[in-house]
């Protein structure tokens, strides 16, 4: 399988090593980006690509190498520290640059061949929603299964992590390896995602179109019968 992982910081602390670990027993060919050190322009507002295409945005040379490794990955693994309870600001920024991809704009179907981790550690709190401001974004691009992991270290680096707790880690990524390798074949979308693709579906019959989504939409059939997650 080939694996992405995206760290939100560019240090190698616990959560890089909790990603690394994952990755490691998944198996397979591995490609690694650090932000900000590889990507590290923060989103205009100019809502280009909303208007256009994301190949349109003026960051899109520097995003291009990180957005194809991650079209033609099977496994995201999204990874970051908590910051004051949330993701960090440049991971927050890489993910700004991606609403199109939304299920309720124009979804990538290579999405639906996916499996996404979202990752974060934290010597106390704030993990449940620093994982879930990465998840939101991997839910709605519509990737077939996302999953969380979320440890509370008692540690500020990776060498100060109590064996307890050490353990508690292999054990955590020698499970969700394990499903992750079982599904290698999976083919579908997530709850969510799914959800909000017929709500958007629906409201796609209103008399005034919303362009360029409305003929993106009608380009693959997902007005009749075909769907993101289903291969053409």
């Amino acid at each position: 399988m080939k694996i992405v992982i995206i760290h939100g910081q560019n240090h190698k602390g616990s959560t890089y090593m909790a990603a690394k670990q994952l990755a490691d027993k998944i198996v397979g060919e591995q490609c690694e980006f650090f932000l900000p050190k590889d990507f590290d322009k923060p989103c205009l507002g100019c809502y280009t690509c909303f208007r256009t295409d994301l190949t349109q945005c003026p960051h899109y040379k520097e995003l291009e190498p990180l957005m194809t490794a991650m079209l033609e990955a099977d496994v995201l693994i999204f990874e970051s520290p908590v910051y004051v309870y949330h993701a960090t600001g440049q991971m927050m920024s890489f993910l700004d640059h991606f609403g199109t991809w939304w299920m309720i704009h124009r979804p990538r179907t290579e999405m639906s061949r996916k499996q996404a981790v979202a990752i974060s550690t934290a010597a106390g709190g704030g993990m449940k929603s620093t994982v879930k401001d990465m998840a939101d974004s991997l839910e709605m691009w519509g990737i077939c299964r996302v999953y969380k992991l979320g440890i509370a270290v008692q540690a500020t680096k990776p060498e100060e992590i109590p064996e307890r707790i050490q353990k508690k880690i292999q054990k955590k990524t020698n499970l969700l390896a394990g499903r992750i390798r079982e599904k290698e074949k999976v083919c579908g979308c997530n709850g969510r995602a799914k959800k909000w693709f017929y709500l958007m579906r629906l409201a796609h019959k209103a008399p005034e179109h919303m362009e360029p989504d409305y003929s993106y939409w009608e380009d693959r059939n997902w007005h009749g019968k075909g769907r993101p997650w289903i291969p053409s």
